[in-house]
């Protein structure tokens, strides 16, 4: 079987902290596209419009690894082509990203609330990966694991490309130990400390998870802290890493964690809404570097507001 070619470098730089889109022409057996441009044109037409096709290609905006494609080359199956989208303006995350540890190999960032970890949706240039490459001079960090937008905490990058397998390793092979708090009703009747083990499915384009019947796939110790009044501090440990899993099952248990605008009834907050955050923490990281072989352990300088008062450092 033939191996692909390497892909290129992008002959683009960053914008904003976010790369270039790639995108690589396909076969045509059928002759269809001519051109670049048709191909172009037929692929964007839907997204973006035809007008906006052509604009973007008058502007130089299309490139390829000679330079600017006008759209009148011929086409040739497996070039790739790379442009930068149009960023809408997004409202900013009014919170900074700490930087818990920094060194020749990972990022343990504390990411804020409200600030998506990776470009995805509506959230583009106002993510932890983009403001940290900026910041950082750091144009190739990538997230080693996604910490989802509403929560707050840890979250582990790698800064060289050839290292991202071992770490992005640690957190498939689920041999990271990660210890979350969170803020939650009291409820003597639930019986504490628990290990939540369920099925979750979470369904594109939907927004909640659901726990359904059938093989289990994801697992949780639930840990009571403390308590004040008809509030609970509680400890979370996920064995496993699915989508919203933490707030699924503290809702199952019938502890809906804080401000949590999803579980039990989804709410859709304002865009510029930073008033309530999710009462949900990623404080703690340990694992065994996959590198040098040592210990390693990290601690969210971050504090859960209406316990603490307020999302200030910890001393």
């Amino acid at each position: 079987m033939r191996r692909r070619a390497p892909v290129p470098p992008a002959p683009l730089p960053q914008r904003e902290g976010i790369d270039p889109v790639r995108v690589r022409l396909p076969a045509d057996p059928e002759g269809r596209w001519g051109t670049v441009r048709e191909h172009l044109v037929e692929r964007f037409q839907g997204a973006i419009g035809v007008g906006r096709v052509g604009a973007m290609l008058e502007a130089g905006r299309f490139v390829g690894v000679d330079g600017v494609l006008g759209g009148g080359e011929a086409y040739v199956a497996g070039r790739y082509v790379w442009f930068h989208r149009d960023f809408v303006p997004e409202v900013p995350v009014p919170f900074e990203v700490g930087i818990v540890h920094q060194d020749e190999r990972i990022v343990i960032a504390d990411k804020p609330h409200f600030l998506a970890t990776t470009p995805r949706g509506r959230h583009i240039t106002e993510t932890a990966v983009a403001r940290l490459r900026r910041d950082l001079g750091l144009p190739v960090l990538q997230p080693a694991h996604r910490l989802d937008r509403l929560t707050a905490g840890l979250a582990l990058f790698v800064v060289r490309p050839e290292d991202r397998g071992a770490y992005q390793g640690l957190f498939s092979g689920r041999r990271v130990r990660k210890e979350y708090e969170a803020l939650a009703p009291y409820d003597g009747r639930v019986a504490l400390p628990v290990t939540v083990r369920s099925r979750i499915v979470k369904e594109r384009g939907v927004i909640a998870a659901r726990e359904e019947a059938g093989a289990v796939n994801a697992e949780s110790r639930i840990e009571l802290v403390e308590r004040r009044g008809g509030l609970g501090r509680y400890r979370l440990l996920p064995a496993t890493g699915r989508t919203h899993q933490l707030r699924v099952h503290m809702n199952g248990l019938g502890l809906p964690i804080r401000h949590d605008p999803v579980y039990p009834v989804v709410r859709d907050p304002a865009p510029d809404d930073f008033s309530a955050p999710l009462q949900l923490l990623a404080r703690v990281l340990e694992f065994t570097d996959p590198v040098d072989g040592r210990a390693r352990r990290f601690e969210s300088r971050l504090r859960l507001a209406e316990w603490d008062g307020g999302p200030l450092p910890r001393e």
